[in-house]
């Protein structure tokens, strides 16, 4: 009982802060889903923190919610997938998804080799591209100790290159010829080529709205994004397997070095979230009963983004961040080129 009132005492104005940052960014985002929730959250603590000279009292709380309510982000997140359905309805995008994926994070492992981009904005922006934007920065941020600066340059980067795909892709499927009969080409594309799930959203709507297409395109983009998600598991996976063999190989004494303490077990709860859904779903649950546990993730996804941008310095991300745009763009190039290449050997386009 003493430690929760510690906790409480050490921790909530921290956590206030960015519950009333997140509010207003879950609310504005809903609105304007081209931009999002966390992309708001993570600019409006960037710009509040310019002015809070004194928030040493909350910085232990914002330093928990960018940390353990991330992770507990990641794990609600695991409700929201019906492995059954998703593996089922993805196996027609499943190789367009995993040469995508290849084709990023080889493109981000180059690039930080090439031109010496610190190796975790290198990780986080090719995973972010590659998966599912903010989510996969989300898992992967702990699992290789990101700082919040780190972060920060990624999920801003996303964000530039979702906002360039919201507005332009509609328009570049009609020029190059995607079937406006029916949502299948570009809801693929849709899914395969942008990054967070609100730009596949926002995308995939207006190739419906413009072709008068009802849901067909944004139902077809979002399980292709979903699955896309799943590779959230394997990656975060092999990340924590290296990361752990390195510590143990730095640490030089066996006995010292202590696998609790490096893997990323969040994960594991994301894997056993996603079965519980699986398994209900099976037994006759609605998938709707999860649907507020998916919308909980989101909300404190928000919020974590939020506390990331009040540890941020938005100077110090202005200055550095060239290499990372770079990284980000060539990402994007080399996703949709691939995208578009898969969809035309495969038939669909």
């Amino acid at each position: 009982m003493n430690k929760l009132i510690n906790f409480i005492k050490t921790n909530w104005l921290g956590i206030l802060v960015c519950f009333l940052i997140a509010l207003p960014s879950w609310f504005i985002g809903e609105k304007f889903p081209i931009i999002g929730g966390p992309v708001i959250a993570i600019l409006s603590g960037m710009v509040i923190t310019l002015f809070w000279s004194k928030k040493k009292t909350a910085q232990s709380g914002i330093k928990f919610t960018s940390k353990f309510i991330l992770q507990a982000a990641v794990v609600l997140l695991g409700f929201g997938l019906n492995l059954n359905i998703i593996l089922e309805t993805g196996k027609q995008s499943l190789p367009i998804i995993i040469c995508t994926i290849s084709t990023s994070l080889f493109i981000a492992f180059a690039l930080h080799k090439a031109m010496n981009i610190p190796g975790n904005i290198s990780i986080l922006v090719g995973v972010g591209s590659s998966i599912c934007g903010g989510s996969a920065i989300a898992a992967t941020a702990p699992v290789i100790d990101a700082d919040d600066d780190e972060v920060a340059q990624a999920i801003s980067v996303i964000f530039f290159f979702n906002v360039l795909a919201a507005l332009f892709f509609p328009l570049f499927g009609s020029l190059i010829g995607f079937n406006t009969s029916n949502g299948e080409a570009f809801g693929i594309f849709s899914g395969t080529a942008v990054n967070d799930t609100s730009s596949v959203t926002a995308t995939a709507s207006t190739w419906d709205s413009m072709w008068n297409l009802g849901t067909q395109t944004l139902d077809k983009a979002v399980t292709v994004k979903l699955t896309r998600t799943l590779a959230i598991i394997p990656i975060t996976l092999a990340l924590a397997i290296i990361r752990a063999k390195k510590a143990k190989k730095e640490n030089g004494n066996a006995s010292r070095f202590s696998l609790k303490k490096s893997f990323p077990f969040f994960i594991i709860y994301f894997i056993i979230a996603s079965l519980i859904t699986t398994i209900a779903v099976n037994f006759g649950v609605s998938q709707e009963v999860f649907a507020p546990i998916k919308e909980l993730s989101k909300f404190c996804i928000i919020m974590a983004m939020a506390a990331i941008g009040l540890n941020s310095n938005i100077i110090k991300l202005v200055k550095s961040g060239g290499k990372p745009i770079l990284l980000g763009g060539l990402c994007w190039i080399g996703i949709t080129a691939i995208s578009l290449l898969m969809q035309h050997v495969l038939g669909i386009w």
